[in-house]
């Protein structure tokens, strides 16, 4: 095990680090930008901390220097007679630099993600994952679901 390398959550004064890492996931996986670099990290930024309470965001550091990330979006339930706070979670925009791949400090990153989804309470965790990340996903507990269900819908405008 790596002594050098931590996991843990990103503190706010870290998230401009954490939008640069999204932005360089996109180009790496040949996403066009629609709006300007500088543009996307302070949206980004703002976004993030408008939404601590429902995005929670992991970060991969080795020797202080932040090498991946990971978002778990927490997601309130409908209340039933046997529970009434519920919750899910979604991985998501799980990364790390090209140069950290390959050596288990991805699957690092997804425990310690499912880790903070068990001890918020969360019912289950879901991904939508690239076809490469699949075995990862598999060795750390996940599994495809005959119940799990999704519909493509057209985007048509900006969300909200």
């Amino acid at each position: 095990m790596d002594n050098n390398i931590t996991i843990r959550p990103a503190t706010p004064d870290e998230l401009d680090v954490v939008a640069q890492l999204r932005w360089q996931w996109v180009l790496e996986n040949q996403g066009v930008p629609v709006i300007g670099r500088e543009e996307f990290l302070e949206h980004f930024v703002t976004w993030a901390r408008e939404n601590v309470s429902s995005h929670r965001c992991m970060v991969l550091v080795r020797d202080e220097v932040i090498i991946g990330m990971a978002w778990l979006a927490v997601l309130p339930r409908v209340p039933s007679p046997r529970a009434l706070q519920r919750a899910s979670g979604d991985l998501q925009c799980v990364y790390v630099v090209p140069g950290e791949r390959d050596s288990g400090l991805g699957g690092r990153l997804i425990d310690a993600v499912l880790e903070r989804a068990q001890e918020l309470g969360l019912e289950r965790v879901t991904v939508h994952s690239s076809p490469r990340a699949i075995p990862a996903y598999s060795r750390h507990g996940f599994e495809s679901s005959s119940r799990l269900l999704h519909a493509h819908v057209a985007r048509t405008t900006s969300y909200p």
